[in-house]
Order: structure tokens, then C-alpha cells, then sequence
């Protein structure tokens, strides 16, 4: 479908709105749909858009009509000569006059469109928009009733500063247009008032009025300005019909950026904030979540916006700290969230922000006050902020008041937190939804943050009171407490000693001997118990003597399916942090280990973390103690993966095998007898076992390697198995490093037959590893290299054959190559490599509509171009053909590839510049001489001045990466408009 010429194309459009409407078939709505968002930008959408607001036609006609407008108006507007700004502007206002009494859709997109003509005309064409507008709508007008025209006028208000927001003027119109309506504001706020203060106005007016207002304050107006159309917003509140709009108003009015500039007005709005309390409480008392959330809302609003300023105001601490109370009430609001409330977790962000608040403040006048003493000088730390800052000019009493007044209201809130974060009763959680668990399970981790937040500003206090009270709650036989009460104290305590270094805490010993006389009867307290005791695995390395205390609870709690994540979690941590201490308990943790797995209780996930907690206990075990325990663990799946390996193929026997390899390489990742990633101070490390012999991992891959083999040989055409087979080699080449040696050259051969059967990413990942390891090594080279040579080979003929299908092999190899070119170049002076066809490929690669791909290519040609010079093979290719890779380059340049790329293709530019400056001289000036390349879109003399600017950068590389946006800019018609802003 063509459009076609405005006399004819009205039929053509009524038809496809038709279709796009009413016909049921997808394909046709799609058609209509496409063939219409053209028709709306075309030069005859200025002229049929008119006709289809004819009264006559349905709403949904008209809505197009007025859609297509706007979009004319917003996006071209410098398609509408000067002259015939008046005249569209009173066609707009004669048809949103006459839709004031019509469909509501279409007078919203009319007064949407005039928005945009005013935002374009203004200042300059139009100085005086809205209070023509509000003039207009006030001048007496006997066809539209009075009502009506109202409704219409504040429908027009509201959208324009939602207009603004979203509009596409220049970022310099955009702060010129800001200014003139912040001062047009002057022509609304009057009219809202007085229609608020109308006792004839009838809700929806009111409601209109509201969202007004609420649209206006977004522009940042002086918060004075809106002073008295707040209080009025206030005493909406009373008024059920319009509280959630004046909620909305009073939220945003306050939340402004600019209004803590206002202090004196965020004074005078604390008293109805705190008039709100007897209203929240009845809605609490009632059930009625809406009201209390709303009046949350505007409590937090203020107190976290403009905690700083507030708390600046010493002599109204009372008033604010009467505000701190009320949104602590709302925290600690009755009921269970998310069931019962949703009001409690808008206020933990407050508490966040008023505790950073407090912390700096108390900080600094502390300093202040203790620099005075010490120099007898007003001034302040080096490091406080600037003089002029209101908070340097405290007096030290102020100190004082933040300490006396907010460190006892942290410790109330830490009790109204550790309320909040308990469980409902056994049979209500029962009732839950899996939906509404997650929620809670949230809100918890929630809680989790603030009690760590909160340990800023009270310290090791903050722990001693954690433990009393759990100690009192634990020993305390005449009054026996709730498990979801003990619950909540181990996770305050959980919460804190996760992020937190608790290793100096004089209350961590006493916890440790509490922990065994919990009395564990529930999933979530042993969850709970468990994640503590993981929190002080770290602690418990400091300590080991304590170690004891804990572990058979952990043990014991392996065998439990639901505590599967916490107790493995647990176990883990504690075989990484204290693998040293563990030795005495090394064969205990190993028979309930291979317990569990062989009994199956846990998901494949926990299963692996097990293996990687049995690798980290293995580690400090002597080479002897390694192969038992290693022979009495992995037996079992050995035997398993023998008789797998005997069946033919099926689904049910491939799950069991990844499983199988997942274990063993998961054990292998942290099976480190060499000590790799130890940080241990060097004390620590002279009482670990010398080692003798080979590398355990070693043995044992050298025992099974056979069985792999024959395993491979059945599933060499599943991705899954291969990559669970590689898996296993890369983890431990990744963990042993030096110490896998010996099974290099037969892996090198495995690989080698893998890969040429049939290629596989993850037999190309193995190879860079292994190139990256030891190819620099004199004995490794020849394995190392005749592996390489045959991945290549493989991967050219892959080329070949057409490798668009296979991108993610593509990028591997590319990875591959500018691996090998890193570590060992040689590789490169081999006789066997087509160093010409490996150019070629990854020239086509530059080509791939796939990112990564694209990014690796670029990487391969960054490490290749600066051997020019001294492999030879490499620069005579590069001079040969070097041509062709800058001709791709300009290409993706030019428009071609993804903008998100043009910092690597500029790394090839630089390259070339650097090393090849004589030949890109002459290739970039005979590539520019193409008319229309790299884009139809650039001038030859933009061309001509990017191609010098690139030669004559051979030092900075980051101007020449602005080079290269700023003319891919160029390149795509994109340069100077609203999508580069952030580029």
C-alpha cells in the first residue's frame, strides 16, 4: 500500500483504521497498523488529520486524527512556515473547545498537541501561552458549558508540563522553556486555588484541579509558590473521593529537589504532616491499607527528601522528631507484610537516609568541636566540606542533641524491625501464597540492610543488645518464648555479621555457646540458625577452638532436604574460611557428605556446592589423606559413569552423566593443594603439610581419563556433554595452573580429536586456556602448538563452508587467536598456518551482525597489527590485504555495526596508525574517494577531515575513540539530535 495524494488517501485511511480496529485477523492489523504510522508523518497528514475530527466520525477515527497532530507539531515542527503559526493555533483551540463536551481520548491528544505548539513557540513566538490559554478558556462562550470548558482548561494544564518532560527540544530550549513556565505559573496557581476553594466546586473538578497541580510542581516552582495549594491539598486529604489525588500532589509538591532550598516552608509543613496522625491511626485500626499507605507516603516524602535541612534546625527538633516517631509508627505498623500491610516498607529508605544524615553529622561536629579544643580556631578538617555548608557552622551542644535524641530512637526502630521481620504463626504461613512468601522474603533481606545500616550508627552497642536479649529469650524457663521470636534476633544478628567484620566482637563467643541450646523445631529457625552460623565462618577461622560448637549442628542439618541451601551454604563457607582447622573433623565431614549425595536429598545446585565445600576441606589434607578420601568419594560415581558409558544414548542416562562430570568439576574447582587464591598471613601458611608427589586432581583425571574418552566417543554430538566434559579440564587447569602439566599433551590430543569431529565452543575455550597456561613453556609448546594448528585449520574450513550459522564458535576463535598472539606469537611464525586466511576470516567476522563476535574480531585485529613488524608472515599479510580490513572497519563506521562498538573498531584505526602509518595513509584516502562510503549522509569534506584528524592522532587513543562517535554520528544522520545525548 503507497500513500497517496490528500484528495484520495481519506477513503485509504478509513479503511485501514478499519481494519486496524475491527478486522480479527492479526496479519491484516499489522499491515494497517505499519501502513498508518507512515500515513502520520507523511506531508499530507498536516491536511487529513483536520478531516478525520470531523464530529461525524467515531472516536476512535478522531483519536488518529489528533495523534497524527501532535506528532506532526512535536517532531516537524520546522516544516511549519512562521505565517501559519497563528492559524494552527486557533484551529487547535476551536477543536478542543468543541471536544469539551465530547470524547475525552480525543480532547486529551487535542490539548497534547497544543501542548507541543506552545513549547515550540514559546517565548519568543508565543510569550504569554498560558495565560492565553487560561484567558481563552475563561471568556464567556454560549455553545460549551461553563463546566465543560473548565474540565477542558485543566486538561490542557496538566498535560503541558507532562509535555514538557517528555518533549525533544534542544537541551538549551529546554532550560529557556522551563524558566518561562515557571513564571507563567503565576496564570495557573490563582485559578487552582480558587476553583479548590469553591464550595460549589463538585470531586471531579477538585480531582482535575489535583492533577493540575500535581503535573505543575514537577517543573520545580518555589516550593513558597505552592505553599497555600499544598494546604489546600492538605484538607483534600479528609475527602475520600480525593485523597489518592491529593496524596499524589502533596508526594510530589515536596519531593522536589530544589524545595529543600525552602526551609522555612518545610517548617510550616511538618504540623498538618503531623495533623495526619489520628487519621492514620483510624485507617490502621480499620484495616483501610489505602489511607495509611497515603499518609505514609507523605511522611516519608518529606523526612527523607529533607532530612538534611530538617535536622539542620536544631531549635524545631521536637518537631522533627515528632515526624521521625510518626513514620516509625509506620513502620512498625500491626499486621504481617505483604498480607496484612503494605505501608511498612515505604519507610526504610527514610531510615537509611536519616542515619547517614545523623552519622555525618555527629561525625563532623565531633571533629569541629575537637579541632577547637585542640587550636582553639572556628575552622573545621581539611576534609569537612565547604565552609559555606550550614552544618560547619554548628555550635558543639548540637552534637549533643543528634546523640541524646537519635541513637535511643535506632535502638526502638531496631525493635520494631526484628517485630517486623518475624513469621506469622505456622498455620497462617501455611495459608500464604508462594507469590506473597517471596514478597516477605524480600521485605526481610530488606530489614536485612537497614539493621546493617543501623550498625553505623551504633556500633558493637547494637550487638550487646542483640545478644542480651536473645540470651534472657533462651534462658528464660518460666516464660517460654516463640520460635519466631528467637528467629528474629539470630537474623538481626545474621544480618549484621554478613557485611560487617565481627571478628573483634566480645559478644560472638557467647552466641556461639547459645546456639546449641536453640531449640530447633522449625524449617525457618534452623534456616535461620544455619545462615548465622555461615555469617562467622570467618570468625570461626580466628577461632577454631569454637569450631566444635557448631559443625555437628551443620552436619546434621545436611541431611534435611528443606534446610538443603542454608546447611550446604553453610558447610561451604566454613570448609573455605577454616580448612585448616578442619582436619580432625575432615573424615566425619566426608562420610555425611557422601551420606547425602548418595541418597540424592539435595537439588543438582546444592550437590555442586557440596563438592566445591569437600575440594576446599581436601586442600589441607595431606597427599595421602587427598587420595583415600578421593578415592572413597568419587568410587561410587566412577562405577555409575563406567555403566553409563556402556548404554546406548537416551535423555535419561545424558542427565545423569552431566551430573556426574558437574560433581567432579565442581570438586576440582576448589581442590587446591598449591594454595593458589590463599590470602593467609604467612604464619598461617608455614604450619600447612608439605606436599610430595603428584597433584591429587592430577591422579585421579589420569585414572578416569580413559572413561571420559569413551564417554565422549557416544556423546560427541551433544554440546551439553562436551561442555560438562571440558568443564571438568578447564576448572582444573584454571585451579592447578603449573601442577597440570603432566596431562597436557594427552588432553591436547583429546582435544584435538574433538574438535575436528565435530567443533564445539567449549573445546575452543579449553585450547585458550591451555595456550594461555603453557604455551610459553619450552615442553608444553609442541602439544600446545599442534593443537592450535588443527583448531585453526578446522575452524577455516568452517569459514569455508559458511560460518554465519555458527557466530559463538566465530568469537571464541577470535579470542583464541588474540590469546596466542599475546602469550606466545610464535605460533604465528608456523609454516602450517595460513596467516592470509586467517586475516580474511577475521575480516568477514568485523562483518557479523552479532556484538560479541564483532568485539572479538576487533580484538584479535588490535593484538595482530603491532606484530608487523616483527613476524614477518603477519606483515606481509597486513600489507597484502590490510586495505580490505580498513574498508570493514569504515564500514561498521559508517553505519554497519552497532554503535556500542565504535570504541573497538577505533582501537583497530589506532593500530593501523600506529603500526602501518604509510599504507592506511594511502588505503583511507582511496577508500574515501567512493561515493557514498562509508555513508550517503557525509560530505567529502567531512570525510577529507576525519581521515586527517585519524592520521595525524598516533599517541591519544581516547580522542581518536571521540573521532570515531563523532563521525559514526555523522555517518547516520544522528549528529546534534536528542539520541546522541548520552553517546
Amino acid at each position: 500500500m503507497v500513500l497517496l495524494s490528500c484528495s484520495r488517501v481519506l477513503p485509504s485511511l478509513l479503511q485501514a483504521l478499519h481494519q486496524l480496529y475491527y478486522d480479527p485477523n492479526i496479519e491484516n492489523k499489522n499491515l494497517a497498523q505499519k501502513w498508518l504510522m507512515q500515513a502520520q508523518v507523511s506531508p499530507q497528514a498536516w491536511h487529513f488529520s483536520w478531516l478525520l475530527l470531523h464530529m461525524d466520525k467515531v472516536p476512535e477515527i478522531q483519536y488518529f486524527g489528533a495523534s497524527a497532530l501532535h506528532i506532526k507539531i512535536s517532531r516537524y515542527w520546522n516544516d511549519i512556515p512562521a505565517d501559519q503559526y497563528e492559524s494552527l493555533k486557533s484551529q487547535l483551540f476551536t477543536h478542543i473547545t468543541r471536544f469539551a463536551s465530547g470524547s475525552k481520548i480525543v480532547l486529551t491528544r487535542l490539548c497534547v498537541a497544543l501542548a507541543s505548539l506552545a513549547l515550540s513557540m514559546m517565548p519568543e513566538a508565543w510569550p504569554c501561552a498560558v495565560a492565553d490559554m487560561v484567558r481563552m478558556f475563561q471568556a464567556e462562550d454560549s455553545n460549551v458549558d461553563g463546566r465543560a470548558r473548565c474540565l477542558a482548561l485543566l486538561e490542557l494544564l496538566t498535560v503541558l508540563p507532562e509535555e514538557f518532560q517528555t518533549s525533544r527540544l534542544p537541551q538549551y530550549r529546554k532550560g529557556q522553556v522551563r524558566s518561562v513556565l515557571a513564571q507563567e505559573c503565576g496564570s495557573v496557581f490563582p485559578l487552582l486555588e480558587q476553583l479548590l476553594q469553591q464550595q460549589d466546586s463538585p470531586g471531579f473538578i477538585k480531582q482535575k484541579v489535583l492533577k493540575c497541580f500535581s503535573s505543575w510542581v514537577q517543573l520545580e516552582i518555589p516550593l513558597m509558590d505552592c505553599e497555600n495549594l499544598i494546604q489546600a491539598a492538605f484538607t483534600s486529604l479528609q475527602d475520600p473521593e480525593l485523597f489518592d489525588t491529593a496524596v499524589e500532589a502533596v508526594v510530589n509538591a515536596i519531593s522536589q529537589p530544589d524545595a529543600q532550598r525552602y526551609v522555612n516552608t518545610l517548617l510550616k509543613l511538618i504540623p498538618p504532616v503531623l495533623g495526619l496522625q489520628e487519621q492514620l491511626r483510624q485507617a490502621v485500626q480499620s484495616g483501610d491499607m489505602e489511607t495509611s499507605h497515603g499518609i505514609c507516603r507523605i511522611a516519608v516524602a518529606l523526612g527523607e527528601n529533607h532530612s538534611r535541612a530538617l535536622l539542620d534546625q536544631v531549635e524545631h527538633w521536637q518537631s522533627f522528631l515528632a515526624l521521625v516517631n510518626m513514620i516509625m509508627f509506620c513502620t512498625g505498623i500491626p499486621g504481617h507484610y505483604p498480607v496484612n500491610e503494605t505501608t511498612s516498607s515505604l519507610t526504610l529508605t527514610f531510615w537509611y537516609t536519616l542515619q547517614q544524615q545523623t552519622w555525618l553529622f555527629s561525625s563532623l561536629l565531633h571533629a569541629c568541636s575537637r579541632q577547637k579544643q585542640e587550636h582553639g580556631s572556628s575552622g573545621c578538617p581539611v576534609w569537612a566540606p565547604s565552609p559555606k555548608d550550614d552544618i560547619l557552622s554548628f555550635e558543639p551542644d548540637k552534637q549533643a542533641v543528634y546523640q541524646q535524641v537519635y541513637r535511643p530512637v535506632y535502638f526502638q526502630l531496631v525493635d520494631v524491625l526484628l517485630h517486623k521481620a518475624q513469621f506469622p504463626s505456622d498455620e497462617e504461613y501455611g495459608f500464604w501464597s508462594s507469590d506473597e512468601k517471596e514478597q516477605f522474603r524480600i521485605y526481610r533481606v530488606d530489614i536485612s540492610d537497614t539493621l546493617m545500616y543501623v550498625y553505623e550508627m551504633l556500633g558493637a552497642e547494637l550487638l550487646s543488645s542483640l545478644y542480651d536479649k536473645l540470651g534472657r529469650l533462651l534462658t528464660n524457663t518460666e516464660q517460654p518464648s516463640t520460635w519466631q521470636h528467637t528467629e528474629a534476633l539470630l537474623y538481626g544478628f545474621q544480618s549484621i555479621a554478613e557485611t560487617i567484620d565481627v571478628n573483634y566482637s566480645d559478644v560472638v563467643p557467647g552466641l556461639i555457646g547459645l546456639i546449641p541450646r536453640i531449640s530447633i523445631s522449625n524449617v525457618q529457625l534452623a534456616d535461620t540458625v544455619m545462615f548465622t552460623i555461615g555469617s562467622l565462618s570467618e570468625w570461626l577461622a580466628d577461632h577454631p577452638v569454637m569450631i566444635n560448637n557448631v559443625l555437628p549442628l551443620v552436619l546434621q542439618a545436611l541431611g534435611n532436604p528443606e534446610l538443603s541451601i542454608s546447611s550446604v551454604s553453610t558447610l561451604k563457607k566454613i570448609c573455605r574460611e577454616c580448612k585448616y582447622d578442619l582436619p580432625p573433623y575432615a573424615a566425619n565431614i566426608v562420610a555425611v557428605s557422601q551420606e547425602v549425595l548418595m541418597k540424592q536429598i539435595h537439588k543438582t545446585s546444592q550437590c555442586m556446592w557440596l563438592m566445591q565445600a569437600l575440594g576446599f576441606l581436601l586442600s589441607a589434607l595431606q597427599v595421602e589423606e587427598i587420595l583415600k578420601n578421593l578415592h572413597s568419594l568419587i568410587t561410587p560415581y566412577i562405577q555409575q559413569l563406567e555403566k553409563l558409558a556402556d548404554e546406548t544414548p537416551n535423555p535419561s542416562n545424558k542427565l545423569a552423566i552431566i551430573h556426574i562430570l558437574g560433581l567432579l568439576s565442581n570438586l576440582f574447582t576448589t581442590l587446591d593443594i598449591s594454595h593458589h587464591d590463599d590470602d593467609h598471613e604467612s604464619t598461617e601458611v608455614k604450619k600447612l603439610p608439605v606436599q610430595q608427589g603428584p597433584n591429587p586432581v592430577v591422579v585421579v583425571l589420569q585414572q578416569v581419563f580413559q572413561l571420559i574418552q569413551k564417554v565422549l566417543s557416544k556423546w560427541l554430538n551433544d554440546a551439553q556433554v562436551v561442555e560438562s566434559v571440558c568443564a571438568i579440564f578447564e576448572k582444573s587447569v584454571k585451579t592447578l595452573l603449573d601442577d597440570f602439566a603432566p596431562m597436557v599433551p594427552q588432553l591436547c590430543e583429546m582435544l584435538g580429536q574433538m574438535y575436528s569431529t565435530i567443533p564445539q565452543v567449549s573445546a575452543i575455550e579449553l585450547t585458550r586456556q591451555l595456550v594461555h597456561i603453557f604455551a610459553h613453556e619450552p615442553a608444553h609448546f609442541p602439544p600446545i602448538k599442534a593443537l592450535f594448528l588443527l583448531v585453526t585449520s578446522v575452524t577455516l574450513t568452517l569459514f569455508q563452508q559458511g560460518p554465519r550459522d555458527h557466530p559463538d564458535i566465530v568469537d571464541s576463535f577470535m579470542q583464541l587467536l588474540a590469546q596466542a598472539l599475546k602469550r606466545k606469537p610464535d605460533l604465528f611464525l608456523c609454516s602450517n598456518l595460513d596467516v592470509k586466511a586467517v586475516f580474511q576470516c577475521g575480516v568477514l567476522s568485523l562483518k557479523f551482525p552479532e556484538a560479541p563476535t564483532v568485539k572479538a574480531s576487533c580484538g584479535f585485529f588490535t593484538e595482530l597489527l603491532p606484530r608487523c613488524g616483527e613476524i614477518a608472515p603477519v606483515g606481509q599479510v597486513v600489507h597484502e590485504n590490510g586495505k580490505a580490513l580498513l574498508q570493514a572497519v569504515l564500514e561498521g563506521i559508517g553505519g554497519q555495526a552497532s554503535r556500542s562498538l565504535m570504541d573497538h573498531f577505533a582501537e583497530i584505526l589506532f593500530a593501523l596508525n600506529k603500526h602501518c602509518f604509510s599504507l592506511l595513509s594511502i588505503w583511507i584516502k582511496e577508500a574515501m574517494q567512493q561515493d557514498g562510503f562509508p555513508s550517503a549522509r557525509v560530505t567529502p569534506e567531512q570525510k577529507e577531515n576525519f581521515s586527517q584528524q585519524i592520521l595525524r592522532e598516533r599517541v591519544n587513543k581516547r580522542r581518536v575513540k571521540e573521532m570515531v562517535k563523532e563521525f559514526t554520528l555523522l555517518c547516520r544522520g544522528l549528529h546534534g539530535t536528542e539520541y546522541t545525548a548520552d553517546y
